[in-house]
């Protein structure tokens, strides 16, 4: 049997956290078995449904790299083929036209209610002659559910889970305006598009009853069900955005790499032993339903980050230079000229290995893109004393006289003339920071003297020195 999957998201919202490892534990386990992954988007919601978030949703798989295959189904556009399978199975008598008023379903809410249950259809149409039907009451179509005995699902995440058919009520499957109900298109949309495993949360787990009893009086093929827990907080409460509960298109903001965020929710409620750096190709080779555990995972950003900084450390520097490029010009800024380009292109191996997100290392990239004069932070302008001014004044004429500018020779000659002065390196490599960079850290500042250039750093102590106290 070949393997087709899907992912049914609805576009009233953003790509969330919980959507986005649900699309990616469908996409890895059609590659894993060599199947067909599809995108429908479930918009037959139309008073909340957006273009707007259709093409989030879009550019939210696109950037995580989970690729579809073929064209994406829009469920309102097959409206007139669900409403078709609701008439047949009225005309094979599966399904029947139920004239509840207004009135009647309120009162058995409110006797529910009173009596402590859920609210349920009671059946009182469905073997009730329709020339009973009173006036002007527009019937919906209701499906005939088992009422003895129970419901069961083989589910390949949770296990065998029953329920006893007298808690499925006869659902709707059409309103009385005509238009099909979500758990009638689904049924339909799986048994058309052919697909083999419905891999989704666990808050789905009972629609898959009543959605069983569709594909049942169709006598259509069952897919296989598996149900994935969903994703809580730290704390264990469900998650909300104080814990992470946001769009993927904000972690993209906030500087995630998409093959960190893959790795992390892939590692959020599927193992493989104790292994957590898991590229892509990996996890489309070891990843099967079995690793998927029956407890919910908790989100913790400390883990998050701590596999971006692997993933941006080994990133190759090119990309690093073309996104950093993109936040630094995001804002209508002007890009920097291919002098200061150079200067990233060079220094991007050592500014990677100190930055956690992109947001960190196109902070701290500033310091070979902006224009002079450097503006310091607070902590750097501390250590720009009278003192301090000095120092670097003496020690410009010692830069000027090195004679190959490299680190291994700047670091001598900022040495020497530190013992010539008597002075501690310390006192001499931190203000020289804060000069050269704005910032009280940075990469080795030896490192970033090479990077800068011999004209470029005495430019920036010159700044330092005519800006005056």
């Amino acid at each position: 049997m070949s393997v087709v999957t899907r992912f049914a998201p609805s576009p009233t919202g953003f790509l969330h956290i919980g959507g986005a490892r649900t699309a990616l534990f469908n996409w890895l386990f059609t590659r894993h078995h060599g199947g067909a992954f599809c995108l429908r988007i479930e918009d037959t919601d139309r008073a909340r449904s957006t273009e707007e978030a259709t093409a989030a949703i879009l550019d939210g798989l696109e950037w995580l790299g989970l690729g579809w295959d073929g064209e994406v189904v829009h469920q309102f556009s097959r409206a007139p083929r669900h409403a078709e399978v609701a008439h047949q199975l009225l005309a094979e008598g599966k399904a029947y036209r139920c004239y509840c008023t207004p009135e009647e379903l309120t009162a058995m809410r409110e006797a529910a209610r009173t009596e402590g249950r859920p609210m349920r259809y009671d059946g009182r149409w469905r073997d009730r002659d329709p020339a009973e039907a009173p006036m002007g009451v527009d019937p919906v179509i209701r499906i005939k559910m088992p009422r003895e005995g129970e419901t069961a699902i083989r589910d390949l995440v949770q296990g065998e889970v029953r329920v006893p058919n007298d808690q499925l009520d006869d659902m709707i499957l059409l309103r009385a305006d005509g238009t099909p109900t979500y758990m009638l298109s689904v049924v339909v949309d799986d048994h058309d598009m052919a697909i083999t495993h419905v891999i989704r949360g666990d808050d789905h787990l009972t629609n898959a009853f009543r959605q069983l009893q569709v594909f049942a009086a169709m006598d259509w093929p069952i897919p296989e069900f598996a149900h994935i827990p969903l994703i809580h907080g730290p704390d264990g409460a469900k998650l909300s955005k104080r814990h992470g509960a946001l769009g993927v298109d904000s972690y993209r903001e906030m500087g995630y790499l998409p093959e960190a965020l893959r790795n992390y929710l892939l590692r959020l409620g599927w193992g493989h032993g104790d292994d957590e750096i898991i590229d892509t190709e990996q996890a489309v080779r070891w990843f099967d339903l079995d690793g998927v555990g029956k407890s919910a995972a908790r989100f913790d950003f400390a883990k998050l980050d701590n596999l971006n900084k692997h993933y941006v450390q080994r990133a190759e520097d090119e990309r690093l230079v073309a996104l950093v490029l993109q936040r630094l010009t995001a804002d209508g800024a002007a890009a920097p000229g291919e002098t200061a380009l150079a200067r990233l292109r060079a220094g991007m191996a050592g500014l990677k290995q100190r930055a956690t997100t992109l947001s960190d290392l196109t902070e701290s990239a500033r310091m070979y893109t902006a224009p002079r004069p450097i503006e310091c932070d607070e902590k750097a302008a501390k250590l720009l004393d009278d003192a301090a001014r000095s120092r670097l004044a003496g020690l410009a004429t010692a830069l000027e006289k090195i004679k190959s500018w490299d680190e291994d020779a700047i670091e001598a000659g900022i040495r020497t003339h530190a013992e010539a002065a008597d002075i501690k390196l310390g006192q001499l490599a931190q203000p020289l920071r804060a000069a050269l960079t704005g910032r009280a850290v940075s990469p080795g500042i030896f490192e970033v003297m090479a990077v800068l250039g011999r004209e470029e750093c005495l430019a920036r102590i010159n700044d330092v020195q005519a800006a005056g106290p």
